[in-house]
C-alpha cells in the first residue's frame, strides 16, 4: 500500500505532541579554505535518526552576500543552516545553489525566495519531473522532519560558465552521470572544488538515477579541471584533492563488473546483492546498503542484455 503525504500528516497531526517531537538539526560549519565552510552530513543512509542530514553542504562568503551550494532535505533543514550561515558570514544569503534532483541536497529550497534559487535546466526539468515523488518518499520515511516542506522549483537557470559575486567568481561545471544534470563548482579563489553526488569519499556512492558511462566521462573531466581540496557530496573533506574521485571512479568500475559477473553465474538478485565486497573498499560507509540498492538499479538490464530470451524463438 502507498501511504500519501497527506495521510502520513494526518496522523502526526493525531500523535501526542511528545510522540511527535523531534530533535533539532545540528548544523556545524567547519572552515576549509578562505571564507569557505563545509557541513559534513550523516555518513548514512537516510533515516528518522539523522533527519535526512546525509548530504555534504557548502557555505562561501562573498562581498555580495552568502553562497550556498545544496540546502538540504526539508524545509526546517534549510531554515537552520540559512540562520547559522548568515550568522557566520554576517552577510544574507545571495545565491542557493543545487546540484542535482535527489531530495538529500535540495528540498530544503522551499525555504528561499525562488529567484535566489539555481540549478542546471536538466536538474531543474527532473525536478518538475520527479521531484513530489521523491518528496512523497521523504514523507514516509522521515515523517515530522519533513513538516511543512513542499516542492519549490528553482527560479533561475543556470546556462553561464561562472558566476559573480562581488569580485568572487565561481565556475560552474555542467556535467552528468550520477544523474541526467549534475552540477559542479570551482571556486576561484582558493581552488576549493564543490563536486556534488558526482564524487563521494569513504561513502560508497548511490545510484539511482546514474549512468556509469556518462559518471566516468565526468569524473575525467574533474580529475582534469586544476584544483586544490574537494568538497565530495557525501564523506569527509578530500584535502588533496584526488583521492575521492579516484575512489568514486575505482567503486562505480568495480560495481559495474561484479554485477556483470553475477549475472553470468546466474545470480538472483537476493544473491547478487551479498556479493563479496572488495577489502580496499572496508572503511567505506553504507558499501552494503549501496551494493544492495544498486542491484536493484542495474541488475534488470543487465540481465535483458546478457540473458537468451526463452520466450521468443530463436533467441
Amino acid at each position: 500500500m502507498i501511504v500519501s503525504r497527506r495521510a502520513i500528516l494526518a496522523g502526526l497531526a493525531a500523535m501526542p505532541a511528545v510522540a511527535r517531537a523531534t530533535t533539532s538539526y545540528a548544523i556545524d560549519p567547519v572552515a576549509v579554505g578562505d571564507g569557505v565552510w563545509m557541513v559534513h552530513g550523516a555518513d548514512a543512509p537516510i533515516e528518522a535518526a539523522n533527519g535526512g542530514a546525509i548530504a555534504n553542504i557548502t557555505i562561501i562568503d562573498t562581498l555580495a552576500g552568502t553562497v550556498l551550494c545544496d540546502c538540504g532535505p526539508s524545509v526546517r533543514y534549510a531554515q537552520a543552516l540559512k540562520s547559522v550561515a548568515e550568522k557566520l558570514t554576517g552577510k544574507r544569503v545571495v545565491r542557493v545553489y543545487v546540484t542535482h534532483l535527489h531530495p538529500d541536497h535540495g528540498l530544503g529550497t522551499a525555504a528561499f525566495d525562488p529567484a535566489i534559487v539555481a540549478a542546471l535546466p536538466g536538474a531543474i526539468d527532473a525536478l518538475r519531473a520527479q521531484g513530489q515523488g521523491f518528496a512523497d518518499a521523504m514523507y514516509r520515511i522521515l515523517g515530522d522532519w519533513m513538516r511543512g516542506t513542499d516542492v519549490v522549483l528553482p527560479g533561475r537557470a543556470l546556462v553561464s560558465e561562472r558566476e559573480d559575486f562581488g569580485g568572487r567568481q565561481l565556475r560552474l561545471l555542467a556535467l552528468s552521470g550520477h544523474s541526467r544534470s549534475d552540477l559542479a563548482l570551482l571556486d576561484e579563489k582558493t581552488g576549493l572544488l564543490v563536486a556534488g553526488d558526482l564524487v563521494f569519499h569513504n561513502r560508497a556512492p548511490s545510484t539511482p538515477t546514474a549512468d556509469l558511462s556518462q559518471w566516468r566521462i565526468s569524473l575525467d573531466r574533474l580529475k582534469a579541471q586544476p584544483h586544490g581540496s574537494l568538497i565530495s557530496g557525501h564523506g569527509p573533506l578530500d584535502s588533496g584533492g584526488t583521492a575521492a574521485i579516484a575512489q568514486t571512479r575505482d567503486w562505480i568500475d568495480w560495481l559495474e563488473g561484479a554485477l556483470t559477473q553475477a549475472v553470468r553465474e546466474g545470480l538472483d538478485m537476493v544473491e547478487a546483492g551479498k556479493i563479496a565486497i572488495p577489502i580496499r573498499f572496508a572503511s567505506m560507509a553504507a558499501a552494503r546498503y549501496e551494493v544492495q540498492r544498486s542491484v536493484s538499479h542495474f541488475y534488470p538490464a543487465i540481465e535483458a542484455q546478457l540473458l537468451p530470451r526463452i520466450d521468443v524463438p530463436g533467441s
